[in-house]
């Protein structure tokens, strides 16, 4: 019976299907920390590394060639400033001007007279200009003047005093560049930049052989051992023998699911044939009709058991396409519907669509009709009342198969799933192997789901089963 999504409710709030299968999901993965991946940890610890680096190599470069570079600058100022003077003081006026127009066309260097009215920037805005500023008062005296621009000139003018008299000395700034101008900071950021590009390919470098035998290893969890072989010609010593011993790890684990399923497939063959005579044998022999019955029921469950054990021991991956769920639950529902001792109630959300393998799918909630119907029912009434619900969470499809019995101990529960696991006689009257709940529990791993059993609080066991959603086809 189709219904919207708002019409669909999952009795018992508190441990609704979102909620279990959360929970589950909780507990069956690793849980998650925040944090960064190898690859960036290692790059910033290296980039960290670096940039410290860069920084101490920056800070000897300024002690051993900016600092003594500054004095040696401030020097050279000051002595063209003195050399300067002392040719002005010991030339009449005539060789005065001749002076100065030669200082002006071959050196750079041009004298003018200081007047009240010049206005000027004061040189030295950075550290290093502070300094070479400090040095060149100290050594021509406290009246000294340091400009970068005077009346909106720039340059670096001196002002000195000439018997009494101010005057400006300009010369050309970039002749006493301190640090070299802007090429030091060029060639910082090209450090920087390819100092950050080496930093992350080392860390791809170191990561790389990581994440590959990480996806290796999640290909062995998941059963496919061909997918999870890992390069054994590397040049790195330790990460070769590591993926040689991965290798050999797989090869041999491939080798033991091999034998596992022989086995297995061998002893089925082996008991099933002489089951086969011995019903028939029966059958044929017995002529008490109660006691051929019960012979009967006997090896078919024996039979049953067998089959049992070969359905959870199928290595093989399910192949997922696109199910309609409608369609699988009604066909599973419809061996019930003349049985008297179970009544069904479906509630599906319309077109929901599931990626899983249609075949299995069926064998899944068949079993859990099956587990429904055998432990289910009623005290009173001797009837199994059981409900099927589906409904659209994002990305997934929730499925939801809860009877009305008893239920099972709260401590048991988290057993229920392990193969070989028997509960309470109340639940296990009938005779089986075990694997019921094991075999779902498994085969909705392997389609990439999640499968839970909890309690509902007015009575009864709910199985919650997360599949993956399609959205279209």
């Amino acid at each position: 019976m189709p219904l919207s999504q708002t019409q669909i409710q999952f009795e018992d709030t508190h441990t609704s299907a979102p909620a279990a299968l959360a929970d589950a999901e909780g507990d069956n993965t690793q849980p998650s920390r925040a944090g960064l991946s190898l690859f960036w940890r290692t790059f910033f610890l290296l980039a960290l590394l670096l940039l410290g680096s860069i920084v101490a190599w920056l800070q000897t470069l300024r002690a051993l060639e900016f600092e003594p570079r500054a004095i040696q600058t401030a020097q050279q100022l000051a002595s063209q400033v003195n050399l300067s003077r002392a040719a002005l003081i010991h030339s009449d006026a005539i060789a005065r001007t001749s002076l100065l127009k030669t200082m002006s066309d071959q050196e750079g260097v041009h004298i003018v007279p200081r007047e009240p009215t010049d206005v000027f920037v004061p040189f030295g805005t950075d550290a290093i200009g502070r300094q070479i500023a400090q040095e060149l008062t100290s050594r021509l005296g406290p009246g000294t003047v340091i400009a970068s621009s005077v009346n909106t000139k720039p340059g670096l003018w001196i002002g000195f005093v000439i018997n009494g008299d101010d005057y400006w000395l300009l010369t050309d700034q970039e002749r006493f560049n301190p640090a070299g101008g802007k090429t030091w900071l060029i060639w910082l950021g090209v450090a920087g930049v390819l100092s950050l590009a080496g930093a992350a390919l080392i860390a791809r470098l170191i990561n790389q052989p990581l994440k590959l035998l990480s996806f290796a290893a999640s290909r062995v969890r998941e059963g496919d051992f061909e997918a999870s072989r890992l390069d054994e010609s590397v040049h790195t010593g330790e990460i070769r023998e590591v993926n040689i011993g991965f290798n050999r790890m797989a090869q041999r684990l491939a080798k033991i699911e091999q034998d596992r399923a022989v086995m297995l497939a061998g002893i089925s063959h082996d008991l099933r044939t002489p089951l086969a005579r011995l019903r028939l044998e029966t059958e044929m022999s017995v002529t008490d009709l109660d006691a051929r019955s019960h012979m009967a029921a006997d090896i078919a469950q024996l039979d049953a058991i067998i089959g049992k054990f070969l359905d959870y021991a199928r290595p093989e991956k399910e192949k997922l396409a696109p199910v309609v769920l409608a369609d699988v639950v009604e066909a599973c529902t419809y061996s019930y519907k003349a049985q008297a001792d179970v009544q069904i109630k479906v509630q599906l959300e319309d077109n929901l669509l599931v990626l899983a393998d249609e075949v299995e799918l069926g064998r899944i909630i068949s079993n859990l009709l099956e587990n429904a119907r055998r432990y289910g029912k009623s005290a009173d009434t001797g009837i199994a009342r059981i409900q099927i619900a589906a409904i659209s969470r994002n990305k997934w499809v929730l499925i939801k198969i809860r009877d009305h019995g008893i239920g099972v101990a709260q401590e048991q529960l988290t057993n229920l799933t392990t193969p070989f696991f028997r509960g309470e006689a109340a639940r296990t009257a009938a005779n089986g192997a075990g694997l019921g709940l094991a075999i779902v529990d498994k085969t909705v791993q392997r389609m990439g789901g999640v499968f839970v059993l909890n309690n509902a609080p007015s009575g009864g066991l709910s199985a919650n089963i997360r599949l993956p959603r399609v959205t279209s086809v």
